[in-house]
């Protein structure tokens, strides 16, 4: 007898093929058989008219924290998301020591609001945190940036030799314990103080272990030429001989949106060399940051208290004031920054900051300036806890396209887990749009409604592609034999279900998702999370 029979579906395997009629049987957690069956199962699902596929594989995740509160990530569970890879961006859960862990709490007081404490330093401990019960899968990868801060602090400078060894030494621990592969976020500090070299070191020890190389790139357009990041992300791959990933692959600066080919036929041509780049994508125009990546890199130097101290500097602040200036604008203006969240005054949450300039009778320049300001002061000085945090317009839809037609680019969200209700909801209560609708997005508005996308092609994208890049060898597909995440979902009706504003309407769950399993348990069935907590940490083997 099986455990779960889906019968009748149009089985999606994953592979890029055209679907064919017929059942899917488990067994053990795994894919037992692939036909039509008369055997008895313990469960059947109906997929008549409906679509059959492996679970998607978020390849670009942040739920490093947020999943330790919303373990069950009804948020991903009702995209048919089985699996999250994480940490994106080089930031982290582990290592850590007591200064990371107070920033942290800090930055995210909804962790103790949750009752969630900071009750590990090491990847282990972390892994151990995530045993305890989580409703879909994570692959987890080691970030550049924790390692940096872990070993070095926030000091705008090369490591020494032994800082290095140690830093190496932290990647190699992390890669024992499971991590699939290193991640980093050059855009960000500390890690933009660091030079290619430096990353190599680090990519060429994740590589010993046949792990991969994932990174937001040094500059996206917003700072510079994206050109160079694109041949920095090659170089790393050709020297450190590992496979990379391009983090939410975009151009951000308008004056940089024609580069779009150039940047694809870049990427083809080290392809044709041998080197293996990839990249993934969120559906959307609008990115999403805070401010403090907004800012010149060395004015994060030192960390937050010494960023209050230069914000009121008068020799200084002009200069931080300036470059943030310069950063709104090359990121399409005052007009495309929506704040989504601002914890000292919560009011602001859905408004531009040129909504908030005019209300204040200011410059958009300086409204952003002061803004930041009275956060951060409040921030370091412990009265005030919590984030800012925007969601801002500055892609092309063409580029956007574009990207999402080339076969080597994967979906990723670059959301985390989060509720509609609870403690995250107060915190984070106007997220972006991709946290709720990235998966359904891609399903119902590039495939269905507009043919960007042929339904078999999105599904890769969704499934075999981010399993290759990761190296979950056996997920990612419906073949006997591999594990049991799968997708139930209506072609017809699928879509996301969100928008920008109201803050209510970020958080909206998406139509057309039916079912999902995860190893093999039914973990939403008739659209409803069943409670299963059948997740497990993908560790490497």
């Amino acid at each position: 007898m099986f455990d779960l029979i889906i019968k009748g579906g149009k089985i999606y395997t994953g592979a890029g093929n055209p679907w064919f009629k017929g059942d899917v049987a488990v067994k053990d957690g795994r894919i037992a058989e692939i036909g039509k069956f008369s055997k008895e199962a313990r469960d059947v699902i109906d997929a008549s008219d409906r679509a059959v596929c492996p679970g998607f594989i978020d390849l670009h995740d942040h739920s490093d924290f947020t999943i330790l509160v919303e373990r069950k990530a009804i948020n991903k569970v009702k995209q048919g998301v089985s699996t999250l890879v994480y940490p994106s961006c080089g930031s982290g859960a582990a290592p850590l020591n007591d200064d990371m862990k107070d920033n942290i709490l800090r930055r995210s007081p909804w962790l103790r609001e949750a009752g969630v404490e900071i009750d590990w330093s090491t990847t282990e401990g972390y892994f151990k945190r995530l045993e305890e019960g989580i409703s879909v899968n994570v692959a987890p990868l080691v970030g550049f940036g924790t390692v940096r801060q872990y070993v070095m602090g926030m000091e705008m400078r090369a490591p020494t030799a032994g800082e290095l060894q140690a830093m190496k030494g932290e990647v190699a621990k992390a890669m024992e314990a499971g991590c699939l592969g290193l991640t980093t976020g050059l855009r960000y500090d500390p890690q933009s103080y660091s030079e290619t070299e430096e990353v190599i070191e680090l990519a060429k020890t994740a590589a010993e272990y046949e792990g991969f190389y994932t990174s937001h790139l040094r500059d996206e357009g917003d700072r510079g030429d994206p050109v160079s990041a694109i041949e920095e992300i090659i170089r790393i791959g050709r020297e450190a001989k590992i496979p990379v990933n391009i983090s939410h692959f975009k151009i951000l600066a308008k004056r940089f949106w024609h580069e779009g080919p150039r940047i694809l036929e870049m990427i083809e041509e080290a392809r044709k060399e041998g080197i293996d780049v990839t990249a993934d994508q969120y559906p959307y125009r609008a990115s999403g940051t805070g401010p403090r990546a907004w800012i010149p890199q060395w004015a994060n130097e030192g960390g937050l208290e010494s960023l209050a101290k230069r914000l009121v500097d008068p020799d200084v602040a002009p200069e931080v004031k300036a470059g943030l200036a310069v950063s709104m604008e090359e990121r399409g203006g005052p007009e495309a920054a929506l704040i989504a969240s601002y914890s000292l005054d919560p009011s602001k949450v859905g408004k531009t900051i040129a909504d908030v300039a005019e209300e204040r009778g200011e410059d958009p320049e300086t409204t952003i300036f002061e803004l930041f300001k009275e956060h951060t002061i409040k921030l370091a000085s412990g009265e005030l806890k919590g984030g800012f945090g925007f969601v801002n317009f500055n892609q092309s839809p063409e580029n956007v396209d574009m990207f999402m037609k080339t076969p080597w680019v994967a979906v990723g969200s670059d959301g985390m887990a989060h509720s509609p209700e609870g403690v995250l909801a107060k915190h984070i209560s106007a997220p972006h749009p991709r946290f709720y609708g990235t998966f359904p997005r891609v399903l119902g508005r590039f495939v269905r409604e507009r043919g960007v996308l042929g339904l078999h092609e999105a599904v890769r994208k969704m499934t075999s592609l981010p399993a290759r890049i990761v190296g979950l060898h056996d997920r990612g597909l419906i073949a006997p034999g591999m594990w049991a995440d799968l997708v139930v979902f209506d072609p017809e009706t699928v879509l996301d279900g969100n928008d920008f504003t109201p803050a209510e309407a970020t958080m909206r769950f998406p139509v057309g998702i039916d079912h999902l399993v995860v190893n093999g348990v039914v973990t939403m069935k008739d659209g409803e999370h069943t409670g299963a907590m059948a997740g497990k940490v993908l560790k490497r083997t």
